[in-house]
């Protein structure tokens, strides 16, 4: 399998490609009512907390969204997050009050017009949050080349995007660098859109399609290869729901293919490739904000509070090796070796209890 079939890069036109994407967003979209696609979410589905948050952005951030989930993971409290195609920056919006006056929030997008939104309205948000300055800073750039952008290594505690990843023509890059700027046990945390089978070369030349979040999205198990390849061997799936493709012309040219919205959790670890049993049990204490009777790691561990659960090395490394470490009990060590433990997520039509993708 040639690079170019795994991360649906554009044959080397990648110039092209990101030309298409700022025009399309920056120019074409006007509102996320002009979307083709059921991709957009409405705030709606979001948790109760970012929803009153929400409700304090300006219109003009909110108006002018075209993600596809709302990946914002809980324990944000005095964190580094780096916001990847922030775009008009609701997300970053979001993540400013979560992270408070201690944490910072750095949003990245390659669109001069969207970042101009998010930027104007810097202040407005650090007023409406009660921040003596801002904690947000906003970089204009490429998201495969962090380095440029002077985001040093091991830096970010959490990464997040929305639909913006499948937009990137050399995906192995934009996942190597976010690897590289995020701290041991830091999280990648993100909504995108992913299909069902690998697309022709082709119709990333379509500024509509690739627009739309179509085109670019991988399918799904070269992306777990992809990770695979660089060190991450073990992504969870949160939460998934279909996209339906509502414009007659879109669903024409590339119908053949079926798309979910898929938000994903990964951890900078040495997880192994298996889900091995050594006998472990975590027990959420119930002490992570918004949410004090259960947390969802993923959506096939549904953890209630004060109640053992027995888990794989791999889960009980997300917990007891992460920034979640102080709201879990972690009993047993890896001293010895069961074989494999029966860890098996759900099945790929189901939607994930507390995944935060609409």
């Amino acid at each position: 399998m040639t690079e170019d079939t795994q991360t649906n890069t554009c044959c080397g036109d990648d110039s092209r490609v990101r030309d298409d994407v700022r025009e399309y967003y920056g120019e074409t979209l006007k509102s996320s009512t002009d979307l083709r696609t059921t991709a957009c979410c409405s705030t709606s589905a979001m948790p109760l907390h970012l929803r009153e948050t929400a409700a304090l952005l300006h219109p003009e951030v909110t108006e002018r969204f075209y993600g596809c989930g709302s990946p914002i993971p809980p324990a944000l409290a005095g964190a580094t997050v780096l916001d990847l195609g922030c775009g008009t920056g609701r997300d970053v919006y979001l993540l400013s009050r979560l992270v408070g006056e201690q944490g910072h929030v750095i949003g990245v997008d390659m669109t001069a017009a969207q970042l101009a939104v998010a930027e104007r309205h810097r202040d407005y948000h650090a007023t409406a949050f009660g921040h003596a300055c801002s904690n947000v800073t906003l970089l204009a750039g490429d998201l495969a080349d962090l380095d440029a952008l002077g985001i040093a290594d091991d830096s970010v505690d959490v990464v997040v995007s929305n639909c913006v990843l499948n937009l990137v023509p050399d995906k192995a890059r934009a996942f190597a660098q976010i690897l590289r700027v995020l701290k041991p046990g830091g999280e990648l945390y993100f909504s995108d859109v992913f299909a069902d089978r690998r697309l022709p070369a082709e119709l990333m030349r379509d500024p509509v399609l690739l627009g739309e979040c179509l085109a670019g999205a991988l399918y799904v198990e070269d992306f777990r290869r992809l990770l695979g390849a660089l060190g991450v061997a073990d992504a969870r799936v949160c939460a998934r729901s279909p996209i339906d493709l509502t414009d007659p012309a879109v669903e024409q040219r590339i119908g053949f293919a079926r798309f979910e919205s898929i938000t994903w959790r990964a951890f900078k670890l040495p997880l192994e490739d298996r889900c091995e049993d050594y006998g472990q049990v975590a027990t959420y204490l119930g002490t992570l904000p918004h949410q004090p009777h259960a947390f969802d790691l993923d959506d096939h561990h549904h953890f209630e509070t004060g109640r053992p659960l027995p888990v794989c090395g791999n889960t009980a490394d997300m917990l007891g090796a992460s920034r979640y470490a102080g709201h879990f009990r972690i009993d047993g060590d890896k001293q010895r070796h069961f074989g494999l433990f029966d860890c098996a997520p759900a099945t790929p039509t189901a939607t994930g209890t507390g995944g935060a993708c609409c």
